[in-house]
């Protein structure tokens, strides 16, 4: 750690040193105060100055974002200083703008349930929403939203499932497609559920399973499986939709048949059927989706 006191880090010309060696970010210690501002060289200059954002305490490694308090994994800030851009530069805040509020209200997810799962929005996009990933209290990554739903993730977020910390202790679980739909849930009083973190596939593989260390694009199960592992009972709540399907199956596969559930979605109307949790929550509210869930059925390749 000694090497993060020394002021002259800051300095340009050994900014574009440590920048090629050390990806993204790195930090210094002031000694004087045990502060360390964190300092990102790959946001734009008008919104990101060396030395002048984030002050983590070296001793409980806290960072503040925006309004709030959030704790960052040791090893993101100090093993090969991986620290991902949405941490080291203050672009979060509280949901407060109208808009995002009103987006939210309109799918009836509370500012409580918002608050609990630290839910924020850029504050140079305020219409941009913010999904924070925390595992184990501490955040390790961040995926984003705008209100036209495109998607992309923080550079450096951990492949994990959404929500893994509610699960923690849990011998029966909820999955779902969207971490919206982990939201609707909770508003149902399901506390016990996680989002995958990426879309569904179009449809089911034809292949045998890989290695687990080629499963790139189920990463995220088997970085969570000693939390999966503890479930006796998992209930796949994806959407009505062939990709939702497809998904619900690819879980299957690999979490195994015999301990999956599956939630039937009702009928909307005499032509379609509901697609998700939070359009059910929307349409019948939260005593019957929790009623739906609680129906789930067990998990055979008919449903």
């Amino acid at each position: 750690m000694s090497v993060f006191r020394n002021q002259w880090l800051c300095f340009p010309l050994t900014q574009a040193l440590f920048s090629r060696l050390l990806p993204r970010t790195y930090a210094s210690v002031l000694s004087t105060t045990r502060l360390c501002p964190v300092w990102c060289h790959s946001v734009p200059r008008s919104t990101c100055s060396p030395g002048c954002h984030f002050l983590a305490q070296c001793a409980q490694v806290t960072v503040e974002v925006g309004l709030g308090s959030v704790g960052v994994r040791p090893d993101l800030l100090y093993h090969r200083l991986r620290l991902p851009i949405f941490i080291t530069c203050p672009m979060l805040i509280n949901i407060s703008i109208v808009k995002v509020v009103a987006y939210f209200r309109e799918r009836l997810i509370s500012e409580k349930t918002l608050s609990r799962n630290a839910v924020r929005q850029l504050c140079d996009n305020k219409t941009v929403i913010a999904f924070t990933y925390k595992q184990n209290g501490l955040l390790v990554g961040c995926k984003y939203r705008t209100m036209e739903k495109r998607f992309w993730q923080g550079k450096g977020t951990d492949k994990i499932l959404y929500g893994i910390d509610d699960i923690s202790h849990a011998s029966e679980i909820i999955i779902v497609e969207g971490e919206i739909d982990k939201l609707s849930l909770e508003e149902a009083g399901f506390q016990n559920c996680v989002s995958v973190p990426v879309g569904a596939p179009r449809k089911v593989s034809s292949k045998d399973l890989p290695p687990i260390e080629k499963d790139t694009a189920y990463q995220y199960l088997w970085n969570c499986k000693e939390y999966l592992d503890k479930a006796v009972r998992i209930i796949l709540a994806t959407d009505n939709d062939p990709p939702g399907q497809a998904l619900a199956e690819e879980l299957a596969r690999r979490l195994g048949r015999e301990r999956c559930w599956r939630v039937l979605w009702p009928k909307k109307d005499e032509f379609s059927f509901f697609k998700d949790a939070n359009e059910v929550l929307k349409h019948m509210g939260a005593d019957a989706l929790k009623k739906i869930v609680e129906n789930a059925e067990p998990y055979t390749n008919d449903n």
